[in-house]
């Protein structure tokens, strides 16, 4: 007991990180040196691996290139085939060529079991010279348009300058459209009354009263069909008609006596 030391842990521990605390800056700096020394050459490296891919408009015109340099006919395959050597993988062959075909700058037949394609110099540019002829027809179509419109707003402006007779009569005209719409509104609080609406709910009244019958009619048949066919099921069957509602009660449709409508002048006389 009396040859032993106690020392503190805290002590302890940092006498055996002394070497490994002195070496820190020495690596710190080396990985410096070596990341800066990396760096160029890692962005040389992702520079030249990094490599833009060609646009639509940019494989449209390889393919192109392809049909007019050739001036032959096309299988799809060959198409796919030689694609690749102008840049256009050959997994967007097909569509390419195919919005070719759309803007009609490619064309396409089928012969036998095959469909080829193929296209010219000169089949585009009258390509292009059609469509320059609808654009300046109707280029043509549109002035002459602007300027039957332009003489049609100066025959309306005559009679429209500004005055004071004309901002009168503005007035006047707002005036009376103000007094239509509450009068309009004033109406449709009457079309409960309105003849022709009331004769409208009767007759509609009368077909459904009439269908109502119709099929109270139906049912009766049906039932009396089904108790003459079935007698051995009738608990069943009238166990069924009281689920649907046909019950005891279940007779035609009647309607009630009509109720005698009164003038305002009677209705108030018997206030």
């Amino acid at each position: 007991m009396g040859g032993v030391t106690c020392q503190c842990p805290a002590k302890l521990y940092r006498e055996s990180a002394k070497p490994f605390h002195s070496q820190i800056p020495r690596l710190f700096l080396t990985t410096c040196v070596l990341l800066s020394a990396l760096r160029p050459l890692s962005l040389h490296c992702f520079t030249m691996s990094k490599k833009r891919g060609l646009s639509l408009d940019e494989k449209r015109e390889k393919m192109l290139q392809i049909f007019y340099d050739s001036q032959d006919f096309f299988l799809l395959k060959e198409l796919e085939k030689s694609g690749p050597k102008k840049g256009v993988i050959m997994q967007s062959v097909k569509d390419v060529v195919q919005s070719l075909v759309d803007d009609d700058l490619v064309f396409k037949d089928k012969i036998g079991t095959s469909v080829y394609f193929w296209s010219l110099p000169s089949c585009a540019g009258n390509q292009l010279r059609n469509i320059q002829k609808k654009l300046d027809a109707d280029l043509q179509t549109s002035e002459r348009r602007y300027a039957e419109l332009n003489e049609q707003c100066s025959v309306l402006k005559k009679g429209r300058e500004e005055s004071d007779e004309r901002e009168k009569a503005l007035a006047e005209l707002k005036a009376i459209e103000k007094k239509y719409n509450v009068l309009k509104d004033e109406i449709s609080q009457y079309s409960d009354n309105d003849p022709a609406t009331f004769e409208a709910m009767k007759q509609a009244t009368e077909i459904a009263l009439a269908a109502a019958n119709r099929w109270t009619d139906n049912i009766f048949t049906l039932r009396q069909w089904c108790s003459k066919n079935f007698p051995q099921a009738t608990e069943q069957l009238e166990q069924l008609y009281n689920e649907v509602g046909i019950t005891d009660d279940f007779d035609y449709v009647e309607l009630p006596p009509p109720v005698p409508v009164c003038s305002n002048r009677e209705a108030e006389g018997n206030l």
